[in-house]
């Protein structure tokens, strides 16, 4: 079964400083917390911060997003490795996760709870609470859509660490795909570990399966497709006549400069929004031959574009 998003979902701030730290909190524009249930009471007469308990394990952690730019020494290529939790959301998308991420990696993590749609809690510092807020806020700004995530492909997923590590190559590459029982004949292709196509020995290196798939799918067949960049991580939503795309920068300390990025359908109108980018546009724009192609000047941490017919 699809699942339609009606609203953004956003996000818990999970906090276990005192209440004496309700100030920083206001100052980063923070109004709603979760907090250990021994430190409830000790919050119920803060003003203008409401408080809900919470308790971490009773969530899965994830890392906290990141890029890593020590090569992968088996690997003939020369991308960075990405630390994204995408194929996790996937896997699971009725769980509730949390990430221990303070400083820049806190809008990182927000970011990508908001682009999966994923019942998450961050827990971060002093730090990461105005980076957090920020991409809180601009969630809260997007306008609310039936919306489904797009796919290009089923991938059967049998619960084995092999195949978890396949799905992250394949988020982390930009090729979209959704979880299914049975191959979908709505959908172009159907990826299954141990299948004549896929056997389960070439998903030992899953650089290699990614590129597999890739090649099977065919890039003139892939809805989203990015360029000029190893380090951005892209998530596409549809709905009739419009495309919701979130844009990720795993880079916390660099921004993506001229960043290339085609989507497959016509649109011709368009809205974006970026945190720590008011100005935002996107240039070079043009329709034709079955799709959309764009620039994206300055990509900071995340950005949004709604593109509609």
């Amino acid at each position: 079964m699809i699942l339609l998003a009606l609203a953004v979902t956003l996000p818990g701030v999970f906090w276990d400083s005192p209440p004496e730290s309700a100030p920083a909190l206001r100052e980063a524009g923070i109004k709603r917390i979760f907090v250990p249930a021994a430190a409830t009471g000790a919050w119920k007469n803060v003003a203008g911060i409401a408080v809900e308990a919470a308790d971490l394990q009773q969530a899965t952690k994830l890392l906290a997003p990141a890029v890593n730019y020590r090569y992968e020494q088996a690997s003939a290529s020369r991308v960075p490795w990405l630390d994204c939790n995408g194929w996790r959301f996937l896997r699971q998308p009725q769980a509730r996760f949390y990430y221990d991420a303070g400083g820049p990696r806190a809008a990182l993590a927000a970011a990508e709870a908001v682009a999966w749609g994923a019942n998450a809690l961050i827990k971060t510092d002093g730090e990461g609470l105005k980076p957090l807020a920020q991409i809180l806020d601009l969630a809260r700004g997007l306008e609310s859509i039936e919306i489904q995530p797009a796919a290009d492909f089923g991938f059967i997923d049998d619960r084995t660490a092999a195949a978890g590590e396949v799905m992250n190559l394949l988020v982390r590459n930009n090729l979209l795909f959704r979880v299914v029982q049975a191959p979908d004949p709505n959908l172009k292709l159907t990826v299954q570990l141990g299948s004549k196509n896929y056997p389960v020995d070439k998903a030992k290196n899953p650089a290699v399966m990614a590129q597999m798939v890739r090649g099977d799918l065919g890039d003139d067949n892939r809805s989203l497709r990015i360029f000029g960049t190893a380090v951005v991580v892209g998530r596409l939503e549809s709905a009739p006549g419009r495309l919701r795309l979130h844009l990720i920068n795993y880079d916390a300390a660099r921004k993506v400069s001229g960043m290339r990025v085609r989507v497959m359908g016509a649109y011709g109108k368009h809205r974006v929004v970026a945190a720590g980018s008011p100005d935002a546009a996107l240039m070079d724009y043009t329709t034709g031959s079955g799709a959309t192609e764009f620039t994206l000047l300055e990509l900071k941490t995340y950005a949004v574009i709604d593109l509609l017919r």
